[in-house]
């Protein structure tokens, strides 16, 4: 017999699960429309890849991933897209988001799909399969299954399967381990291979003995023999997933670690079953079992297609004419909705029709006491009352040096505080505008880096046409240097040139200076004594001719 642990604090609210538990699931029919976010895990929103106008087909992709941290979204059946816009969501926010907006044809017809081997498949591949399916974690985290998968090169020894369903009112997780525990199993064992875990302890609170005779049957049916099912007390928190690991292992997970440095992973039993419904069969996360309960005629568990509006879903239950919200949750950690038009999400685990009969108008906040009975009950050891002081205050700062984010917003100080303080709400306050300031802050520091880059592409800018500048007038100086290096031969040159010129100039001077002058008009006598001078002129240079071919003087 294993040997379990306790948490600290904790609380025993009315459980309230017996309304929905009396009828088997029902198959929630066709809606008129369906209404399915593109925003509905944790991470990127999907990007949708579908056009107004467009028909698909049940299963077909209708946003893909994007980024590293997202998960892929599908419809639900065939029909035709008649919108993709900003429309409000199930969300505590109560803001809109982007949605696709498919009217069905009724004729419900999938696409091509089938299972993969999941002995030969590689485990990344597998990964990639949980991606494109949009399974992200059923219990609340709507966390993607690929990642959590992927243990980080961390070992892990123990997979958790988280079967408490804690939260009052909630029974879906119940039903499901009830009517379809084998496949359940089946979706652990893969999840066991995926993190090369040794063991699997699937936790199941003892006020759900259905459940936990099913889920042991299925085991020792199917011979699961690394494989536990554990009945543990019933106590709120106890489905927190750090607190369910400190009930089945003693492992306690301290803040800031998590708990696959530990050794342990958590899964929910929800996930599980669509974890094998994808593998083994190829079928996108389309649909989930959601609890309607609270102000209705017949409580009921509904297998319920993503995207179905709020409102033609409750009227299968019965909604009560006095209904004056809708609380998406449970009610201690759910969340009112903004309107019944919104579609059903994967976190979509329960709605609540609440009336003043069954939730009273919250008495107004008194001052606190200090009576720390908030402290008493808190599963994560804080000093709420403190944390309570700082969020009202604005010291932002000193929340998060008390472990402001190790809160797990359970509920449970506020349902044990006598002053009916909302402390939730102060803690969910001072989270949003730390996360707010921590926003603010990145897009600061990227405008800061995105100036200090611009002004060092400036700097460098400058430089490099400093640098083009230098090399040009370097070159410049060494042309100048190259030419006057060949100055003095080019001056050279010119001299003698000029020389030569000035010699032939001088030469044609001195012949027509040497140039008979008026010898036009001669007289025979003059005339004769020319001709004689010519004769022995050339007698003379025919005598120095033969004397310089000889090389020696002509003899007579």
């Amino acid at each position: 017999m294993r040997k379990l642990f306790s948490f600290h604090g904790g609380v025993h609210p009315p459980t309230h699960k017996d309304e929905s538990t009396r009828s088997p699931i029902a198959q929630a029919p066709l809606p008129s429309k369906l209404v399915i976010p593109l925003s509905q895990h944790v991470g990127n929103r999907a990007v949708p890849i579908v056009q107004v106008g467009e028909r698909v087909l049940k299963g077909q992709q209708i946003g893909r991933p994007e980024g590293k941290l997202s998960s892929a979204v599908h419809a639900s059946t065939s029909g035709t897209v008649t919108a993709i816009d900003m429309q409000l969501v199930a969300h505590h926010s109560g803001l809109p988001d982007l949605c696709v907006t498919i009217i069905p044809d009724g004729k419900d017809e999938w696409i091509t799909h089938a299972g993969m081997d999941l002995k030969n498949t590689p485990h990344s591949e597998l990964r990639k399969q949980l991606r494109n399916a949009g399974v992200v974690g059923l219990g609340g985290a709507v966390f993607p299954s690929d990642q959590k998968t992927d243990a980080h090169h961390h070992q892990i020894k123990t997979l958790v399967i988280n079967g408490a369903e804690c939260e009052p009112y909630i029974t879906c997780d119940d039903l499901l381990m009830r009517e379809r525990a084998a496949d359940i199993l089946h979706g652990a064992e893969i999840l066991r291979e995926l993190l090369h875990a040794e063991e699997v302890l699937i936790g199941i609170e003892d006020n759900k003995p259905e459940a936990v005779a099913a889920m042991q049957f299925a085991v020792e049916q199917d011979k699961h023999d690394k494989m536990e099912v554990l009945s543990i007390p019933t106590m709120y928190p106890s489905g927190g997933a750090k607190q369910l690991i400190r009930i089945l292992t003693g492992i306690e997970v301290a803040a800031g670690v998590r708990s696959t440095e530990m050794g342990v992973q958590c899964f929910n039993v929800a996930t599980a079953y669509c974890v094998w419904r994808a593998l083994a069969h190829g079928e996108p996360l389309l649909s989930r079992i959601v609890t309607v309960t609270g102000n209705v005629t017949d409580a009921q568990n509904f297998d319920v297609l993503i995207g179905t509006p709020l409102d033609e879903l409750v009227a299968l239950a019965g909604s009560k004419p006095d209904t004056d919200r809708h609380i998406m949750g449970g009610p201690m950690m759910g969340v009112d909705l903004p309107a019944g038009t919104v579609g059903i999400t994967k976190a979509t685990n329960c709605i609540i029709e609440s009336s003043p009969k069954l939730f009273p108008p919250q008495a107004p906040a008194l001052p606190c006491i200090r009576c720390t009975r908030c402290a008493d009950v808190c599963p994560a050891e804080l000093q709420p009352q403190d944390l309570y002081w700082f969020a009202k205050s604005n010291n932002f700062g000193k929340t998060q040096e008390f472990h402001l984010f190790d809160c797990i917003e359970c509920g449970a100080c506020a349902y044990v505080c006598p002053s009916n303080i909302p402390l939730v709400q102060y803690y969910r306050y001072a989270k949003s505008e730390i996360h707010e300031r921590e926003r603010d802050k990145k897009a600061a520091d990227l405008a800061r880096e995105r100036h200090e880059y611009r002004q060092l592409r400036i700097e460098r800018d400058k430089q490099e046409k400093a640098e083009k500048l230098a090399q040009k007038e370097r070159e410049a100086a060494a042309k100048a240097a190259q030419a006057a290096a060949a100055a003095p031969v080019a001056t050279q040159n010119d001299a003698q040139q000029k020389l030569i010129e000035e010699a032939i100039a001088r030469a044609q001077t001195q012949a027509a200076v040497a140039h008979p002058q008026n010898t036009e008009a001669l007289t025979p006598e003059q005339s004769a004594e020319i001709a004689a001078i010519e004769a022995r002129r050339a007698k003379i240079r025919e005598m120095a001719t033969d004397a310089g071919a000889d090389d020696e003087p002509h003899k007579q």
